[in-house]
C-alpha cells in the first residue's frame, strides 16, 4: 500500500532531523559553522546540509527537496531552486537592509 502524503512528510521530517544529529555526532564543530543556503538564501548551520549538484542546501531546504522528490512534485534540484528564487531575493534584501541599519546606528 502506498504511503499517504502525511506519512511521507512525517518520514522526511524524521530523516532531516536525524541528518543534523548524525552530522553533529560525527563533527560537533559543525554546530558553529554556517553558510548561506543556495536555496533560501538564509545563513544556516552546516549540520544537516547537503550538496546537490552545485548547490548547498540547509537542512530546512533539504527537507523541502526530499519531500518534493518523494511526492513527485519535481524531479531535479533546479526546480526547487527556481521556485525559491523570490524567497532567496527577499532574504538577501532583508540582510542588506539590516546591515545598512546597523551601520547607521
Amino acid at each position: 500500500m502506498a504511503k499517504s502524503k502525511e506519512e511521507i512528510i512525517e518520514e522526511m521530517q524524521q530523516v532531516a532531523a536525524q541528518m543534523i544529529e548524525d552530522d553533529l555526532e560525527e563533527n560537533p564543530d559543525l554546530a558553529n559553522e554556517y553558510f548561506d543556503c543556495d536555496c533560501c538564501g538564509q545563513n544556516k548551520c552546516l549540520a544537516g546540509s547537503i550538496q546537490y549538484d552545485k548547490y548547498r542546501l540547509c537542512n530546512d531546504c533539504v527537507l523541502l527537496a526530499e519531500t518534493g522528490f518523494a511526492l513527485k512534485k519535481f524531479d531535479n534540484i533546479q526546480a526547487l531552486i527556481d521556485a525559491m528564487e523570490d524567497n532567496k531575493l527577499q532574504e538577501q534584501c532583508s540582510v542588506i537592509k539590516e546591515s545598512e541599519n546597523n551601520n547607521l546606528n
